[in-house]
């Protein structure tokens, strides 16, 4: 599909130039954060407020693409990517932490709309191939862990002033998903339903929906849970920093390889019975985890977590597609988003307390009631026959 279809393709490396951006970011803006912040109680707050902008600009833009065309939609998002690293890397130049500070909401725009490419896939393709076409989507990210590290190393060092070149480079990689986005074929864009909040109610009142959205937003958040968690409790337990940067280089692994089956997988077994099999992936990664506490044993448990969330992220991708009529693309869509956005962030802003209160031990035990309550919602809908409106 990658090599017939080129919209998929497409996607596919914005995907991978999207996940190099957000790779950069994500090692090196905590580290910058601090030097430039007056206090060091204030060094992660570029990281909220990248959370803040994806949050922000998630469900809007999603309506936008509804009403406007997915294309435009996503070129607009790139665009905000630009502006991000433009301004994130004036304001490493200036020393000014405002002005950094400011570079991460529109980082967080970018962020959102990356989030929509695996939708924009389902477009490209029919209805029996979207499980493939998402997938490979997603599956981005393996080139994204190939290529970001050597982009890292060579561009933090390029300028006179460190880490000047990492936010240029950043910004140079949102041009390139920019010049992508600009020759996607557009398909169709469905007239919106009418109604606001009530389309949100009536989609939220369908059983497959809520089971969707459950699923990934449940995925998401103990993915970013327990992998935010996973360095401080290899810390705690006398493992080196090269052991936890293997430990999540794997969980990387795990998180986009098995995309390449996974989508072969939904398209032959079917949404709702993939979800459940990620959902005993989680359970397994837990019992691991759990089972002791050796560089083994953090290494497995986290490719273990990051193929659970694989599977559940796009099963419940297509189980939403499966669910919505045209017309409530934007809404079923964004409300997906929003609600994955808004658990990672609770997610990450809770892992570091959680760790170091109640310990590792009881917080994989937690992952417990809330994949249970993905599996009841989850359930009932492999003997049933699902909508089908896509």
């Amino acid at each position: 599909m990658l090599l017939t279809n080129v919209s998929v393709l497409r996607l596919f490396l914005g995907q991978a130039l999207y996940w190099s951006c957000n790779l950069i970011g994500i090692t090196l803006t905590s580290l910058v954060g601090l030097q430039l912040a007056p206090l060091n109680i204030l060094a992660t707050l570029p990281l909220a407020l990248l959370v803040l902008g994806n949050l922000l600009a998630v469900q809007p833009l999603s309506l936008f693409m509804q009403r406007r065309g997915r294309r435009l939609g996503l070129v607009l998002g790139a665009g905000c990517g630009i502006v991000g690293g433009l301004l994130a890397a004036l304001g490493v130049w200036l020393g000014d932490f405002s002005l950094f500070c400011l570079g991460a909401l529109p980082l967080g725009a970018y962020q959102a709309s990356a989030m929509y490419y695996r939708f924009a896939a389902l477009e490209a393709v029919d209805s029996a191939q979207h499980g493939r076409a998402s997938a490979y989507v997603i599956g981005g990210g393996v080139l994204a862990a190939l290529v970001a590290p050597s982009l890292l190393l060579w561009s933090q060092n390029a300028l006179s002033a460190p880490f000047v070149g990492a936010y240029l480079m950043m910004a140079a990689l949102a041009a390139g998903g920019m010049l992508l986005m600009t020759q996607l074929r557009e398909g169709s864009a469905p007239v919106p339903s009418k109604g606001g909040w009530a389309v949100v109610r009536e989609l939220l009142g369908r059983p497959q929906i809520r089971a969707a959205i459950a699923t990934t937003a449940v995925g998401h958040g103990l993915m970013i849970m327990i992998m935010t968690a996973t360095p401080l409790a290899m810390q705690f337990c006398g493992l080196s920093v090269a052991e936890g940067s293997q430990v999540i280089q794997w969980h990387m692994l795990g998180m986009f390889l098995p995309a390449f089956v996974a989508g072969h997988l939904v398209d032959k077994l079917g949404s709702a019975r993939v979800a459940v099999l990620g959902s005993l992936v989680l359970l397994v990664s837990a019992g691991i985890a759990l089972s002791g506490l050796s560089k083994g044993h953090f290494l497995l448990s986290s490719f273990l977590l990051g193929l659970g969330w694989n599977l559940m992220l796009i099963a419940g991708t297509t189980l939403l597609a499966s669910g919505h009529s045209p017309g409530e693309r934007g809404n079923a869509q964004g409300l997906m988003e929003l609600s994955n956005g808004s658990v990672a962030a609770g997610a990450s802003f809770a892992s570091g307390a959680l760790i170091s209160t109640v310990g590792w031990g009881a917080v994989n035990i937690g992952i417990l009631p809330l994949v249970a309550l993905v599996l009841l919602m989850l359930l009932p809908l492999r003997s049933k026959t699902l909508a089908r409106y896509s």
